[in-house]
């Protein structure tokens, strides 16, 4: 159901991606452990690293300290080609370069490091949420009235707050860069729309920078409206379309606080079947308009 954009659609352009290259990393090597037929535990038999390595290095979390360390592990999954080697070492040394998230603090939720770079390797985005406005579409008010609002159950520092929306603005960036932009497609709860987070004010910038956002080409917003017999999912779904043939992945918060990554296909299927059932239901991408504008009438009574 993306709209058309012409012979370009679906194109991605060559830009650095460092995450994307360590990720992509990470599938090769599990892919050629897999093909020897090997464990972890036996891949690394012998190795100067762990198990533990490996398998955040085979997950896309990290590098490899050394490119001596990968180089070992190639010759005992037989890798014998040159070039093929060089190829992945030189997949490892770009990967190791600092993201463009780097800079935030070391107490980012557990699993958000990891969502983050997946995130930043997405050429396509579909996303819901049952009781908030996505944080991609957030205005930063909405966002620092969100954090406010569970900043006393949640105990966390005014510093981490403040840090906390100040990545969610940049990861914005990516919607409205000029050199392919990420492609996003949302659907919008209705009665996430109406729960009047900060206030009167606050929802009014927010409903206007939806009707904004959704009159650009990369992006699809529908409305899911209340009051309608369809599915809806109970928590928040993400579905990131990576670039460079690498695995689509999904995420999800949780109730522990934690950040929730996965690319098994029995999962990234699962969230496509939930966020096509919503799509079923939700109204047209034209409405959008219409409703914001409504929406910012009725909250200004």
């Amino acid at each position: 159901m993306w709209r058309a954009r012409g012979p370009d659609w679906g194109h991605t352009a060559s830009r650095p991606r460092p995450t994307a290259r360590r990720i992509g990393l990470g599938n090769t090597l599990r892919q050629l452990r897999r093909d020897k037929g090997l464990t972890l535990a036996q891949a690394v038999e012998g190795l100067p690293f762990d198990e533990s390595t490996l398998q955040r290095v085979e997950a896309g979390w990290k590098s490899f300290r050394t490119s001596a360390y990968l180089r070992a592990l190639l010759e005992r999954y037989s890798v014998e080609d040159e070039e093929e080697m060089d190829r992945l070492v030189t997949l490892q040394r770009e990967g190791a370069s600092r993201e463009s998230w780097t800079g935030v603090s070391t107490s980012l939720l557990s699993g958000m490091p990891r969502f983050l770079g997946v995130e930043s390797a997405a050429r396509e985005i579909r996303i819901f949420h049952p009781t908030a406005v996505p944080g991609l579409l957030q205005t930063e008010a909405y966002a620092r009235a969100l954090h406010q609002l569970h900043k006393p159950v949640d105990e966390i520092t005014t510093e981490f707050l403040e840090e906390s929306v100040r990545l969610r603005m940049k990861r914005q960036d990516a919607l409205t860069r000029c050199d392919d932009p990420l492609k996003l497609w949302a659907i919008l709860y209705e009665p996430a729309l109406r729960y009047p987070i900060g206030g009167p004010d606050v929802m009014r910038e927010q409903y206007v920078r939806l009707a904004e956002l959704s009159s650009r080409d990369n992006i699809t917003l529908q409305v899911l409206p209340q009051g309608e017999v369809a599915y809806v999912a109970f928590h928040d779904v993400n579905i990131m379309v990576l670039a460079d043939g690498l695995p689509t992945s999904v995420q999800t918060d949780t109730a522990w606080a934690t950040v929730a990554v996965s690319d098994k296909p029995k999962e990234v299927h699962r969230f496509s079947r939930m966020f096509d059932a919503m799509t079923a239901a939700a109204l047209p991408p034209a409405d959008t308009l219409k409703l914001m504008t409504q929406l910012a009438r009725e909250i200004a009574k």
